[in-house]
């Protein structure tokens, strides 16, 4: 089971007046999410259980480092662009990335399709890698971009993996949005589909995001074993039907094992 944003400790938890006053910031800025970009005082209290006076405070100190920003006429608060640059930083630092990297280009040249490398970042999946015909290596820069969850390949492969806890928590917070004609727009529905993918070791996308593209995806591991990334491979669907997909997942699999192998994961014991 891959670890997520745990739930508010009570401050006893931590061992000094510092530990604590990070803690009360990083609730606070939990709070924010694709779908509650802004947020009013009174929210984050709501949000927190925090009183009133210390969240006015905490926002204070998070918007003079441009971690938090205020909107002028509405006076409600969203996350600053520093938090963009500390994102940044972070994806490009990752070991991931130097990892993944030759097998990524490996899995494009092998099957022609373009490459997508996906890691969760607590409500989607962002790209953080990828590699089609006739391109340059992106940067982190340029490939920040967003995946559905519910409805490609690399967001299902990911949430197979995960405690239904999380899958719902998900689900809630995002929804499940009708992308095509295609997409899984029941919790039931795509439950079924996700113990399919735990039971082959991969996913497929058939148009459920977008008409003319299928996409095959394959989980990847951390050292620990847990599922936190994906990657696939996705193309016209003209070029991949059902068929094709089934035959890539093979090469996807190998590849997403791969790249687990050098990130420390042991195929050997059982997984999570």
């Amino acid at each position: 089971m891959t670890d997520h944003v745990p739930s508010a400790v009570e401050d006893e938890d931590f061992g000094d007046a510092g530990a604590k006053s990070f803690y009360k910031m990083a609730r606070v800025l939990d709070c924010f999410s694709r779908t509650n970009g802004s947020l009013s005082l009174t929210q984050l209290v709501e949000g927190t259980g925090l009183p009133r006076t210390t969240i006015h405070r905490i926002v204070a100190s998070l918007r003079e480092i441009g971690m938090i920003d205020q909107d002028g006429r509405r006076g409600d608060y969203r996350l600053g662009l520093r938090m963009f640059y500390y994102g940044s930083v972070v994806l490009a630092n990752l070991d991931l990335n130097r990892h993944a990297h030759p097998h990524v280009v490996s899995l494009h040249q092998v099957t022609g399709e373009i490459v997508h490398l996906h890691m969760f970042d607590g409500s989607q999946m962002v790209c953080i890698e990828r590699e089609e015909m006739g391109d340059a290596r992106n940067t982190t820069l340029t490939t920040i971009e967003a995946a559905p969850i519910h409805c490609t390949s690399v967001g299902k492969a990911f949430l197979a993996f995960q405690d239904e806890r999380l899958v719902r928590k998900i689900v809630e917070e995002e929804g499940l949005e009708a992308r095509t004609v295609n997409t899984l727009a029941s919790f039931d529905a795509l439950s079924e589909n996700l113990a399919l993918i735990r039971e082959r070791g991969y996913a497929t996308d058939e148009e459920e995001n977008e008409i003319g593209i299928q996409c095959v995806g394959a989980p990847l591991r951390d050292s620990r074993g847990r599922v936190f990334a994906s990657i696939s491979v996705s193309g016209p669907t003209a070029r991949m039907p059902l068929a094709r997909l089934s035959g890539l997942s093979h090469a996807v699999i190998q590849t997403a094992n791969a790249i687990s192998t050098e990130l420390g994961w042991d195929p050997s014991k059982k997984r999570r």
